[in-house]
Parts: C-alpha cells; sequence; structure tokens
C-alpha cells in the first residue's frame, strides 16, 4: 500500500469486529476511519456483490473503502455501486498495519545486475533438456542462458544448439576454454564467452568479428598482475569484457577471493565485472536463498553487474528467481541507503517475516460470541488452539487435541487433521498460521485454497453424528 488516504472504511463480519477495532486502536493510524459490520458472521464468506448490496455508501471525505481480503469477487462491483475507490485488504486483519505502514515507492524493482544462468554439462545432455532448462531460467528471469561445456568431451551440436536457442530470442553465453568450441559458439550467435586468459588469447580475433564480451580470468595459479596481458590484448582488439577474479569455495579461500573482487575494483574502477555465485551456493550445504541474498549485496556495493548461478545441486533449486528478487532488493537498498529490511519479504521463505497471534484473552472472548459448530485453529509461539461454540482445546500435541475434538466422520477428521499438521509446521518454523490459507514461503509461497471447506465439512460431520445415533 503505497498511497496514503485520508479516510478509510473498513468493511467486516461480526465475528472480526472487535479484533478489527483492536487492530486499528493499536495502530493509530495517521488517517481517519470508519468501520462497517455487514450483516454476516464470517467477512470471509462476503461476495464482492453481496458487500456492493448490503453497504451503505460512506461519508463523503472517504477516499477508500477496505474490504476483507478473502472475500469472492471484483472490487469494482463495489466501487460502481458507492462510488468510492475500493481494494481487498490483506488475508489477515492483523496485517492491516503493514499493509498501511509499507514506504516502498511505486518504482521498486529496477536493477542494475544481470543474471547469467548455466545449463550444467550441456554435452552430455539432449537438445531437448537443454531446450528445457533453458526455458526454464528465462522464466525465472535469467538475462543470459550460458551452455557449460565439458573439457575433454566432444561437443559438436554446440552451434546448432546456440543457433536454436538465439532464434528462440535468448542472449547466449558459452562456458568453454577450448578455442574451437568459442568460435563455433560465437560464429553461431553466442555474445559471451566464459573465459579468456594467456591460456587462449587467439581466440581474440573470433570474438572481434562477432562482437562477442569475453570474461577475464587470471591465468591458472598465478596472480591477479596476469590480467594485465589479457586486457591489453581485448583492448587492442576492441573487444568488450568482464573481469572475474574467480570466486573460491569456503574452506579454499573464500574470504581472499572476496578481497580479491574489491582489488581488482580499485586497480580498474571503470571496468564491468563478473562473480560466479554459484560456486558459493552449490558448494554449501546451506538454503540458497540467504546466501544469495549476501552475495547479490556484495556485488551491488562492489559495482559488480553480472553474475553467473546455476541450479544442479538440490539446495540451491530456484536460484535464478532468488537473485533476481535479491538484485532488486539490494539496489534499492544500495541506492537508498536503507538497510534491506521491511521492503520485500520475498526472500524469506524457511522462517516467516512476522509471526501474528491473538493471545487466549481475545480467542476466549470470541468463542462466547461463536453461534455455530465449526472449529477454528489459531496458534501462537507455542501453542495450537481450536474452538467453536462447544468447545476450547488448547495444547502442543496435535494428536491429543484431535483426540478432543469429538469428530469420527472421515473427510472432517481428514480436514482438521491437516490443518492442525499445518499448524505445527507453523510454530515449529516461526510462521503465521492462517486456518486454509497456504503458510508464507516467501517467493515459493503457493495461492490459498479457492474455497473454504470447514463449514461443509462441519456439515457433513453433524448428519454423520446424527445417522449413527
Amino acid at each position: 500500500m503505497t498511497e496514503s488516504p485520508q479516510r478509510v472504511l473498513f468493511v467486516t463480519g461480526k465475528l472480526a469486529e472487535p479484533a478489527l477495532r483492536r487492530v486499528l486502536a493499536d495502530m493509530a493510524p495517521p488517517f481517519a476511519y470508519d468501520i462497517a459490520v455487514l450483516g454476516i458472521t464470517v467477512a470471509a464468506l462476503m461476495t464482492t456483490p453481496w458487500i456492493a448490496k448490503h453497504l451503505t455508501a460512506p461519508s463523503t471525505d472517504t477516499d477508500l473503502v477496505l474490504i476483507p481480503g478473502l472475500c469472492e469477487g471484483d472490487p469494482e462491483v463495489v466501487r460502481e455501486k458507492v462510488g468510492v475507490r475500493v481494494a481487498k485488504g490483506p488475508k489477515d486483519l492483523r496485517e492491516i498495519p503493514r499493509y498501511f505502514g509499507s514506504n516502498v515507492p511505486r518504482d521498486y524493482g529496477a536493477w542494475d545486475i544481470e543474471v547469467v544462468a548455466e545449463i550444467n554439462n550441456v554435452p552430455r545432455l539432449t537438445r531437448e533438456e537443454t531446450r528445457r532448462m533453458a526455458d526454464y531460467f528465462r522464466e525465472s528471469g535469467a538475462d543470459v542462458i550460458d551452455l557449460g561445456c565439458t573439457p575433454g568431451l566432444p561437443f559438436p551440436a554446440l552451434g546448432d544448439v546456440v543457433r536454436e536457442l538465439v532464434s528462440a530470442g535468448m542472449r547466449v553465453s558459452v562456458d568453454s576454454f577450448d578455442a574451437g568450441e568459442i568460435r563455433t559458439a560465437v560464429a553461431a550467435g553466442a555474445e559471451l564467452v566464459l573465459s579468456v586468459n594467456g591460456s587462449n588469447l587467439d581466440v581474440i580475433p573470433d570474438l572481434a568479428a562477432a562482437g562477442a564480451r569475453a570474461v577475464v580470468v587470471p591465468d591458472a595459479g598465478a596472480s591477479l598482475e596476469s590480467l594485465d596481458r589479457t586486457l591489453a590484448a581485448l583492448d587492442a582488439a576492441g573487444v568488450r569484457y568482464l573481469i572475474d577474479p574467480v570466486i573460491e569455495p569456503i574452506g579454499f579461500g573464500f574470504m581472499a577471493s572476496l578481497e580479491r573482487y574489491a582489488e581488482v575494483r580499485r586497480r580498474y574502477p571503470d571496468a564491468e565485472m563478473m562473480m560466479g555465485i554459484g560456486n558459493i551456493t552449490e558448494l554449501t550445504a546451506a538454503d540458497s536463498t540467504g546466501v544469495n541474498a549476501l552475495l547479490v549485496a556484495v556485488c551491488q556495493e562492489l559495482g559488480i553487474r553480472t553474475v553467473l548461478t546455476t541450479e544442479v545441486i538440490p539446495w540451491a533449486s530456484g536460484a535464478v528467481r532468488e537473485v533476481v528478487i535479491a538484485r532488486q532488493l539490494m539496489h534499492y537498498a544500495v541506492r537508498g541507503r536503507t538497510v534491506p529490511k521491511h521492503i520485500d519479504d520475498r526472500l524469506v521463505t524457511v522462517k516467516g517475516p512476522a509471526i501474528l497471534v491473538y493471545s487466549e484473552e481475545e480467542l476466549r472472548d470470541l468463542q462466547r460470541r461463536i453461534t455455530d459448530p465449526n472449529f477454528r485453529i489459531f496458534t501462537d509461539r507455542e501453542v495450537i488452539t481450536v474452538l467453536n461454540r462447544d468447545r476450547f482445546v488448547r495444547g502442543t500435541d496435535i494428536q491429543e487435541i484431535f483426540s478432543q475434538l469429538g469428530v469420527t466422520e472421515a473427510t472432517h477428521a481428514f480436514y482438521l487433521g491437516k490443518e492442525l499438521a499445518k499448524a505445527k509446521l507453523a510454530i515449529t518454523l516461526g510462521k503465521t498460521y492462517r486456518q486454509e490459507g497456504s503458510l508464507s514461503w516467501g517467493y515459493l509461497t503457493p495461492p490459498d485454497d479457492v474455497k473454504s471447506e470447514h463449514v461443509r465439512l462441519t456439515q457433513r460431520s453433524e448428519r454423520a453424528q446424527r445417522s449413527s445415533s
């Protein structure tokens, strides 16, 4: 939410009204507000046509009507009725302060780091497998598709593969020191070569003729001084290049290699640079999300405008999407001189960006106002609470909780078991739980279920109990 309204009308149902009032009172928003409580118990069961039919036109100075985030339908239906901008709020009313508290400008998402995604060992893949991986990386946000050659393994189809990808509108690079493979690739349309050093300077005329860029690395076992000869030859031929001092795995000189990147930036302040961050994510047994965020931050601060990554090891699955998000977040943080938090939570995957809870007192107050048998499930940081008009069960053992609910109908029992397991997982990982809502997994979060199940299943369970008695 980036616009600042002057007066907001919050639309809710009977059960949610007290909680909404508490949230707004604690929030002390910088705008005036009113609350419209419509004649329905559960706000999530509203639809926009139903709201349009039952909502009284707001006061003349209202400039936003906020309806429940879980209600179905197009807010435009309500706007046509009341003549005021209408928006769906967050799916959990406890997130309203955050909904209105974002200071991220509308143009958030700018970036200046290109992502090169490598398909490893392409000579061992079929053409179909290579194309499928290339399409996947492009859909993930990669700017360049890198074809990783395998030393010592012939790759007679290289030219055809490059031409196919280029004809499909992809930018292509080749990862090889072999002069023959480099010549074949750039002749077919590859725009970037990984890599060039003192061992293969004879390919420079081919790069110049094709207008391709080169990634320059130090000579094997040599210091940064070995870059000078290669850079001089490329400059003389008019070939654009990126310098990559090569990042080393943890335990093999990782910190020293980071220092080399800083040193290269000092020595060549105007040079384009690249970092192969896949060397770290692929060789470190840790979720790649945070690792990518930190490495992209290093690149952003040092002015490294190209990164190379891949997704071979399972814990690095999704790395390209992570880098695409990280480059936006770190660009905003570095350029705006602000810490990268409370801006974009898509890289918070395993844990939660916030834990929203109701106190036991609030839940008992809610139970006193419930008149139906539908079970509501809530969590705090340690405890699961299940309640309806007849029961208030609170605990940490989901089997013990279920045993106190008195549910025997199979589909209803399955539903409750599924939700209780999700609630337990939320507590274990420090996430906010929403009944019938997806847990937050950052950019991996699946969409919520389209329709609510618990009312229908409660009715089925009651019918089964009546027929068996």
